[in-house]
């Protein structure tokens, strides 16, 4: 027991001595202070006179202590206590309590012996230190008794939340000058540290503070850890190639190119007749939407047509919270453009949606970047300013909102030919 305290005593005295000439490097980014309530059993060992014993295992015990930690290793707490101690059945009755106030030392052992390499979720303390105990005995006659103690213990912890953890605690407390048994029946007449008591509880720590952390789960250079795992997490993200075109994204000047459009070594669209239209692109286009019949391989201008662009069946899809269109769907773009292009007098109504999900206000401005977005696509392939109109329509409440496919419908941008 001596060694465990002159071990306790000694790691504490270094680590203060070291946190008081040691230059602070960085703001405390834990919490220090915990709220701890346990209650259980307890076994007091001697005194007692003959004749006089309780169970093995003995109710009741409860405990309520704050603790404060300078770091993720070592801290201070205050704790009270009371015990109640009853006669076995076979013994002479007796009924005493026994309360105590403690100032106590504290060790992580979980960080100084590194249980972060294995779990996350279960941790262990250790604790010593002293303070003044008082034993009461009312029946049949007054009996008080004031004493010293020390005591030492381990406390194991399970994490259930960063605010909540669950404790079982085996404390051993002796007491110094202790002049009555346990039982308050006959005085003790043994000097020195003369009294011995067990408690075996089990309880709730509730942490405080503004902090994600407390110091109990706080590893030593976590903060350089998290800032390398970042700086990988950005390499990682930079080698990417979202749009699946064979050049990364930190190389790619055009982040959303269409799939299996030929691209240069810096991500763009190749457009060798410099029409302001990938060559891909422009390819599909002429084989899907141009008239079979005509060698110029443009889009008639008719009714049939007209009425399947106004009719929403031409146009463009987003993802979610997305101004840009995706990747799947600029082939709605793609028609109208060889449309407004074959039929020079027509112009355009380019009408922005949203879903429901988020603020209407958003939503509105949201609606508005996607028809904005489209917009200028068209206007890079040199479509008058003119004959672009763009409405904000906002959110499309025809669906159901809760529905993510249903959704996925609506985040769009529509036609109407004019």
């Amino acid at each position: 027991m001596k060694k465990v305290l002159l071990t306790l005593a000694f790691a504490f005295a270094i680590n203060t001595i070291s946190a008081q000439t040691e230059p602070a490097e960085k703001a405390i980014d834990f919490n220090q202070w915990s709220v701890e309530l346990s209650g259980g059993f307890n076994k007091p060992q001697r005194p007692m006179t003959s004749g006089y014993y309780t169970t093995v295992v003995s109710p009741y015990t409860a405990d309520l202590g704050i603790r404060y930690m300078f770091n993720n290793k070592f801290g201070l707490k205050g704790d009270f206590g009371y015990n109640s101690f009853t006669e076995e059945e076979g013994s002479i009755p007796f009924d005493t309590k026994y309360y105590r106030a403690d100032l106590q030392g504290v060790a992580n052992l979980g960080r100084i012996m590194s249980f972060e390499t294995w779990t996350n979720t279960f941790g262990l303390l250790a604790h010593a230190g002293f303070g003044l105990s008082f034993l009461e005995r009312k029946e049949p006659t007054y009996v008080k008794d004031r004493m010293g103690n020390f005591m030492v213990g381990v406390t194991g912890q399970v994490k259930l939340t960063d605010r909540i953890v669950l404790t079982g605690d085996f404390t051993s407390i002796t007491n110094a000058k202790q002049s009555f048994a346990f039982d308050g029946a006959s005085r003790n007449n043994i000097n020195g540290f003369n009294g011995s008591l067990f408690t075996g509880t089990v309880g709730l720590t509730v942490y405080l503070g503004k902090k994600a952390k407390h110091a109990d789960w706080v590893m030593d250079n976590d903060d350089r850890f998290t800032a390398i795992n970042d700086r990988f997490t950005a390499v990682e993200n930079r080698m990417l190639d979202s749009d699946n075109d064979g050049v990364a994204n930190y190389l790619d000047v055009e982040a959303d190119t269409p799939a299996g459009t030929m691209v240069d070594t810096k991500g763009r669209s190749i457009d060798k007749n410099n029409n302001g239209v990938a060559d891909k692109t422009e390819t599909y286009v002429s084989e899907n939407y141009a008239s079979k019949t005509d060698s110029t391989q443009v889009l008639n201008y008719n009714d049939q047509i007209k009425s399947t662009i106004n009719n929403g069946y031409i146009c463009t899809y987003f993802d979610f919270n997305v101004a840009k269109p995706n990747n799947t769907s600029t082939e709605g773009i793609d028609f109208i453009l060889t449309y407004l292009r074959n039929n020079p007098s027509a112009s355009v109504d380019i009408i922005g949606h949203s879903d429901e999900v988020g603020r209407s206000s958003y939503n509105d401005k949201l609606s508005n970047a996607r028809a904005t977005n489209v917009k200028n696509i068209l206007l890079k392939a040199n479509i008058d300013p003119s004959r672009l109109n763009v409405i904000a329509a906002g959110e499309d409440t025809s669906v159901d909102k809760t529905s993510e496919g249903a959704r996925k419908l609506v985040r769009k941008v529509t036609f109407i030919i004019k």
